[in-house]
């Protein structure tokens, strides 16, 4: 089911580059890539990274009571990283082009939170 909904977002949302379901702990639960996109890049070290970054952006939320964290991006040069949390513990995300379709990524990956919510709740 997951690499399912995977596909889904990459599929549906023009210049994705890559879909993955992670844990706020850097493990990867589940990951697909566009074949040959990313043969140079390592996006799994990167998505790791970012785990610590989603810690440190959780406990800032928390302690200005702005209450829970639901979606992050991360933009560069190289293109745009778009997370959304499923439960506390799980986010999927989507690694796009910098021309990719940010506002359609955004939208599936909400719709891909939905789908998997009961799968990854605490």
């Amino acid at each position: 089911m997951f690499r399912e909904v995977l596909h889904d977002v990459m599929r549906r949302t023009e210049g994705c580059l890559g879909a993955l379901i992670m844990g706020t702990d850097g493990i990867v639960v589940e990951k697909v890539w566009q074949f040959g996109a990313l043969a140079e890049m390592n996006l799994d070290v990167a998505a790791a990274e970012f785990a610590s970054l989603i810690k440190n952006a959780q406990r800032a939320g928390s302690e200005m009571e702005l209450g829970k964290l639901h979606e992050m991006t991360f933009t560069g040069e190289g293109g745009i990283f778009i997370l959304r949390f499923v439960s506390e513990d799980y986010f999927v995300a989507a690694i796009l082009s910098p021309e990719g379709n940010f506002g359609r990524a955004r939208y599936e990956l909400r719709r891909a939170e939905l789908l998997l919510e009961n799968e990854l709740s605490t």
